[in-house]
């Protein structure tokens, strides 16, 4: 079983009143109108508009890794999670089948999540080194987490319908964020695409052609936030050392260091 709306789940903002979005057009609809980032959260966590995405992660949710098979999964899409004045605002692909699909929380309880929230403490940017759970005291400062697409992928692979139609959730969610948004890192190249159309979508003068996605690789949106890619702390760039410790750590302190400039404007 899932995890229900109103059932108790820690930090858990929907309920049995949620309004649900069972095809894109309603994803559109659903998401413009939410006037505040609780609400858009809400919203976001019983999304139904994928078909595809729905069947898998509730199917793992059921199914379990071994090593979980005595937790309860979540099973629903996996909204933004940090601080609602956040001025870094960190976007990833999807969140991890056995990780946020199950916790219920964007890169807690997996080994992306592990390097990451490890990197945001040494940075000064989360008040502790590693998060397990939604229970865990956890606690983002000055950012805010999200994925471009809010289900658990197979494969990690959403397919390119899917990402559109999750995209109004992280067009909202930025332009909610708008106001002391600095800076967004983008972990990974999926991340990287799915940022600039919705940064233009917002109106700001986004360069064309788009910047080709690296690591370290940044862009200053005129009276914007400052654009930074990451590689994914993934186990793949992890365990090969295409990704290490200091080259994370040289990503946030270049965000925080920039996250500190008075705001545009």
């Amino acid at each position: 079983m899932v995890a229900r709306p109103g059932a108790g789940w820690p930090g858990d903002l929907a309920t049995a009143r949620t309004p649900v979005a069972a095809d894109p057009a309603e994803v559109v609809h659903l998401a413009s109108t939410a006037k505040t980032l609780d609400e858009l959260t809400a919203r976001q966590s019983v999304c139904r508009a994928c078909p595809r995405l729905v069947t898998w992660r509730e199917d793992v949710a059921a199914e379990k890794r071994a090593a979980f098979r005595d937790e309860p999964y979540w099973g629903r899409p996996v909204p933004g999670w940090g601080d609602p004045e956040a001025r870094i605002v960190v976007v990833g692909l999807a969140p991890a089948a056995h990780g946020g699909n199950r916790t219920g929380r964007i890169f807690t309880g997996d080994r992306s999540g592990d390097w990451l929230f490890a990197a945001l403490h040494r940075a000064g940017l989360a008040r502790l080194p590693i998060s397990v759970s939604a229970t865990d005291g956890q606690e983002l400062l000055g950012v805010r987490m999200l994925a471009a697409v809010r289900c658990a992928p197979p494969a990690n692979k959403p397919t390119p319908a899917e990402r559109d139609a999750c995209a109004p959730w992280m067009l909202r969610e930025l332009e909610l964020l708008r106001p002391t948004m600095r800076v967004v890192v983008a972990l990974g190249a999926f991340a990287w695409a799915a940022v600039w159309p919705a940064l233009a979508r917002l109106g700001y003068d986004v360069p064309t052609p788009r910047p080709t996605f690296g690591h370290l690789r940044e862009t200053a949106v005129a009276a914007g936030p400052l654009v930074i890619g990451s590689y994914h702390p993934s186990q793949q760039n992890t365990f090969t050392g295409k990704l290490t410790e200091e080259m994370l750590d040289a990503v946030f302190a270049r965000a925080a260091g920039h996250a500190v400039w008075p705001s545009p404007g």
